[in-house]
């Protein structure tokens, strides 16, 4: 076992979607983004950066559906975990309409059994998110008879960066590229507290695996690709199972299918940029991230299943009319470049 254990816990659930966890109905899409549409990819990015960085990593709630907190709890806690990060998104008002109310918190339970720790783990998460975000910060706050923060045995804190009352902030809960910079930060502040190397999201940082590989990155592959639809159990054991999704994967992404995860095969694992040209007919991992870009930017392209159709089609031809690009449908450099941004998209007023 590494020397670190870290916990990672997603707030409610998507499969029912837990109610009023939700933004106000965003325009041109017509609908609500859910809270655990951010929560629960955030979470898995973080867990994706512990693997990545030497940390064992326990997920408190890998099902969709929503878990009671005196449950989770248990679980926490019969894991002796060396600390626990819970991601959340703030809301404030009724819910029904969008507000001014914005900006990146994490919490602390000054009545929990680890204050102090949890009170600085807090800040170490703070410290990263507001530095490398362009959210503005509104600090570091204590939250008091909140059932995770209070009752777990390990230091603790709660993440929430943003508003899904805020517009901008709300366009922002589905945005992959926003799930991997809160996470990796997050991941950055937990290595400060514990005094631990942070490895950078790099290809060149990702090894070579291939049958008979053992470890944390074989277990980062194993979560990594059952986040795209997998089961394999992540033992960190590249045996043939691993190798038979590892293939699959590869085919269904247009890879030299050998079952070797090289350089390649974890940028397009990852959706790390170069990226490549999509257009109509193209499937695969960047296809659901170019439709999760137009959907967080609100040009609606239907179901983010990475099938590039006449939807997705659509949605980027609009995308670019309205961004000064060449209407063509087909996602290259010049539409890449604008996209991929964090950010921006279509306004409040249709």
């Amino acid at each position: 076992m590494a020397a670190y254990y870290i916990g990672a816990n997603d707030e409610h659930g998507q499969n029912p979607p837990t109610a009023g966890k939700r933004t106000p109905v965003l325009p041109y899409v017509n609908r609500s983004f859910y809270e655990n549409e951010y929560n629960r990819p955030a979470k898995n990015c973080f867990i994706q950066a512990c693997l990545r960085c030497g940390f064992d990593v326990f997920d408190v709630k890998p099902e969709l559906t929503d878990i009671s907190v005196s449950r989770r709890v248990q679980r926490i806690n019969a894991q002796r975990l060396t600390l626990l990060v819970t991601f959340g998104y703030n809301a404030f008002g009724s819910g029904s309409s969008f507000n001014s109310a914005a900006g990146i918190l994490t919490f602390y339970a000054p009545q929990g059994r680890r204050p102090e720790e949890s009170r600085v783990l807090a800040e170490e998460t703070y410290r990263r998110l507001s530095e490398n975000s362009s959210q503005p910060g509104r600090g570091v706050a204590p939250l008091y008879n909140v059932g995770v923060l209070q009752s777990v045995n390990c230091p603790s804190t709660l993440v929430e960066p943003g508003f899904m009352t805020n517009f901008d902030e709300a366009k922002l809960m589905l945005d992959p590229d926003y799930h991997v910079l809160t996470a990796e930060d997050c991941c950055q502040g937990v290595c400060e507290c514990l005094g631990a190397d942070y490895l950078p999201r790099h290809r060149e940082n990702l090894p070579l695996l291939r049958t008979g590989s053992r470890g944390n990155f074989v277990e980062l592959l194993q979560f990594t690709l059952n986040t795209v639809g997998f089961s394999l159990s992540v033992d960190g054991i590249f045996g043939s199972a691993t190798r038979q999704a590892v293939t699959r994967y590869q085919t269904d992404n247009g890879l030299v299918a050998d079952g070797i995860v090289g350089k390649n095969t974890w940028k397009t694992l990852m959706f790390m940029p170069t990226y490549p040209t999509l257009r109509r007919g193209n499937r695969g991992s960047y296809v659901r991230y170019l439709q999760s870009k137009l959907t967080t930017k609100l040009y609606p392209c239907g179901i983010i299943d990475g099938i590039f159709g006449g939807d997705t089609e659509r949605a980027l031809k609009q995308f670019q009319q309205e961004n000064a690009l060449a209407a063509d449908g087909i996602a290259g450099k010049n539409t890449w470049e604008v996209l991929s941004k964090i950010g921006g998209g279509r306004p409040l007023t249709q």
